[in-house]
């Protein structure tokens, strides 16, 4: 029966049953609506403005209705509302079905861009020749029996405002009179008719924190960006321009005296001032997707369309990114497609069935991070990533996508052991259906954004990662170079005795680097979980820890490959990273810490000035070993060149605590050779031991080259040299 159907919330077909059509019983038209707790229901001729007829109470659940024998044509029509604490005046939704279905045929012809048609869409609708403002409802539950919508509207009810089911799943309402601003959810009956949990919207653009974790309604055209200069300078190979990162979490990097952390819009001065003093190129945000857990650092998403409130409204957000564009700096997203928390408000049996991940635990289950996995192989799911992507690229101007966690997404045994994954259809580890997403997902970013980048995490040998899809390859602008990372912090953290033994830890990287096009990345996972901080993985004492760090640094800026570095690093933070606090800024009043600062803003600076330096970092021409055996004294030399065939940067580190004087190294002309940069200068907390600043180079054949420059080495210390012109 209709009523008892209302009165649970579980009609799943309003549009057939509420609202004016043809009486069925006579000549005329019928209205009816569904209200419960009204007292008294009138109707208003929202075109002439008179009061036409007052409902009558058909069942006392709330279902009112009237007929209009006279009338033969629809009208637009408002209710007015008595309750028996308050009266109401609302433009009936249910006589709304056009504007309720408006637009959905869009999900067929451009799925990737269903963010413009699921989820809370402000629209001004005609409705008979009256023109009237709402929002437009939809959401996918194949499965549901019933949804309905739920706000401050409407009290909370899942009683009173039943959306209307499509034949594809989706189910629809169009509510005339909300507007940006009103709070939302679902409340679904899964297949057995039983209720969910309270539902936020996958397609949310705005999400409130714990406990409500409500969606908000949000208007995305209010904004009016001011970075049309910063659009316009885009463009070009981004392998050859310069890439320095500031990787950061915005919770942590700086606080209020209280502990609150800063805003999106105080953010926007204190850290793009401070990033742009420093030289970086780009900003790198941990997740900022909406995530209900703080402690996840943004890895455990459930808000993919929703920049997270935690520091401020979606315009806040905007306002930043606009803010860093005008400053000159790119602003690149950690994205998490590879899986999502359980968490009851989310994704996880959205509809009462896994709508959103695989069914199989085996495939559908990530026992690291007891999370769910996205059904890669579903057409709805890969439609909702691939959207999500491309909506931060649209909405929010964001310049390029770090995917989180390639590396599971692509083996269906990461992480498990023999009989705990499904092998694929050739029996084997690959998940097909993963790698057919990273790809589309790539393609779609890089046809509509061309000027964006895209980065993979991926921490395996998989072949291609960086390569285009029309070569076989995966399709991201960089990977992530894990290995350099992992054998290098290897190496430095040994004594300067034993490095000797393991020198090819420092070489190793270049034997692949062509491989891909690689990034070099100290990031936030190395300076937590009691790996410690970058300086307190260094052996030695006080001064050499720092001194083997800016070594370090040294040998980074100048080794092939985009730089990343967490923040932190810049001041050889001692402790771990925390979360739950700021930075240590504090450090900064010691010469050991300041002079760290002051060697990573040269180093970005002088890394920015030398083409030689970035332009040909995945060319072979780019980079040539001057001796990478002298394994004895723990040194390593190089020269780096640009596309342009200018004079090469040669770069020289030693890793040892002793100076090595009267040092051959090769150069390729004769001429007046200038130190740029020496990390071991006393502006830097180094020893300044004397290596001398300009050099003659003798007609000396040496490491292949017909030149050669005699110099002190200083300890533990790389060297930037490079021909006067």
């Amino acid at each position: 029966m209709l009523v008892e159907r209302l009165a649970a919330a579980r009609c799943a077909d309003p549009f057939s049953h509420l609202g004016l059509s043809v009486n069925p019983d006579g000549p005329g038209l019928r209205l009816r609506a569904w209200l419960p707790d009204a007292l008294e229901v009138r109707v208003k001729d929202l075109k002439s403005g008179k009061i036409v007829a007052t409902l009558s109470p058909s069942d006392p659940s709330g279902l009112f209705e009237t007929v209009f024998t006279r009338r033969k044509n629809p009208f637009p029509y408002q209710l007015l509302v008595r309750y028996a604490d308050a009266t109401s005046e609302l433009v009936d939704p249910y006589q709304c079905q056009d504007a309720a279905w408006t637009g959905l045929a869009e999900l067929t012809a451009q799925p990737e861009h269903l963010y413009h048609t699921l989820g809370a869409q402000l629209r001004t609708v005609d409705l008979l020749g009256q023109q009237v403002e709402g929002v437009r409802f939809a959401v996918y539950a194949p499965s549901a029996t019933a949804v309905s919508l739920i706000g401050d509207f409407n009290f909370w009810d899942g009683r009173r405002h039943p959306m209307q089911r499509s034949l594809c799943g989706h189910w629809v309402l169009f509510v005339p009179g909300l507007k940006a601003g009103d709070r939302y959810k679902f409340e679904l009956k899964d297949p057995m008719g039983n209720r969910l949990p309270h539902k936020s919207d996958p397609v949310g653009f705005y999400c409130e924190q714990y406990p409500s974790f409500a969606s908000v309604v949000y208007d995305h055209e209010q904004y009016q960006w001011q970075d049309g200069d910063w659009q316009a300078r885009q463009g070009g190979d981004k392998r050859q321009q310069a890439m320095s990162i500031y990787e950061l979490h915005v919770g942590s990097w700086k606080r209020h005296p209280n502990g609150d952390s800063l805003n999106w819009r105080e953010l926007a001065s204190e850290l793009v001032d401070y990033v742009t003093d420093m030289g970086y190129t780009h900003i790198e945000l941990l997740p900022v997707s909406e995530h209900p857990f703080s402690g996840s650092w943004g890895y455990q998403p459930v808000g993919m369309f929703s920049p997270t409130s935690r520091f401020g409204s979606a315009d806040d957000f905007k306002y930043f990114v606009d803010r860093c564009h005008q400053a000159g700096i790119a602003v690149i997203l950690d994205w998490v497609p590879a899986h999502f928390p359980s968490d009851a408000h989310g994704l996880a049996r959205f509809d009462g069935t896994p709508l959103y991940e695989y069914e199989d635990p085996r495939r559908g289950w990530h026992p690291d991070w007891n999370s769910y996995i996205y059904d890669f192989g579903r057409d709805t799911v890969r439609q909702f990533l691939v959207a999500s992507a491309l909506y931060w690229l649209d909405k929010f101007h964001i310049d390029g996508l770090r995917v989180d966690a390639v590396a599971s997404m692509l083996y269906l045994d990461y992480s498990r052991n023999a009989g705990e994954w499904v092998p694929n259809v050739d029996g084997g580890n690959h998940n097909y259906e993963a790698i057919s997403l990273l790809k589309w997902f790539n393609e779609a970013v890089y046809d509509q954004y061309p000027n964006a980048v895209t980065i993979a995490e991926e921490s395996t040998a998989f072949a291609g990662v960086s390569k285009p899809t029309f070569l076989g390859g995966l399709g991201f602008g960089f990977k992530w170079n894990m290995g350099w990372m992992h054998d290098t912090l290897s190496y430095m953290q040994k004594e300067p005795i034993h490095r000797r033994y393991h020198h090819n830890e420092m070489t190793f990287a270049m034997v692949y680097h062509y491989d891909e096009n690689f990034i070099l990345p100290l990031s936030h996972d190395e300076v937590v979980h009691g790996k410690h901080s970058l300086l307190y993985k260094m052996p030695g004492d006080e001064w050499q820890q720092a001194a083997n760090l800016r070594a370090y640094m040294g040998y980074m800026y100048g080794h092939p490959g985009k730089k990343l570095n967490f923040m932190g690093t810049e001041i050889a933070q001692s402790s771990e990273w925390n979360h739950d606090a700021q930075l240590p800024w504090q450090l900064l009043q010691f010469p050991k810490h300041a002079g760290q600062q002051a060697l990573i803003r040269d180093l970005n600076r002088l890394y920015r000035s030398e083409p030689a330096l970035f332009e040909a970092d995945h060319e072979r021409q780019g980079f040539r070993w001057l001796d990478h055996s002298d394994a004895d004294n723990s040194i390593l030399a190089w020269l780096r060149a640009d596309l342009a065939g200018g004079a090469p940067v040669l770069v020289a580190s030693n890793f040892t605590p002793v100076p090595r004087q009267r040092y051959r190294l090769g150069v390729p002309a004769a001429g007046h050779y200038r130190v740029l940069l020496n990390t071991d200068s006393e502006h830097y907390w180094g020893s300044n031991y004397d290596v001398g600043v300009v050099f003659v180079a003798e007609p000396t054949p040496w490491q292949g080259m017909t030149h050669s420059l005699v110099l002190d080495l200083p300890p533990l210390a790389t060297l930037f040299i490079k021909q006067e012109s």
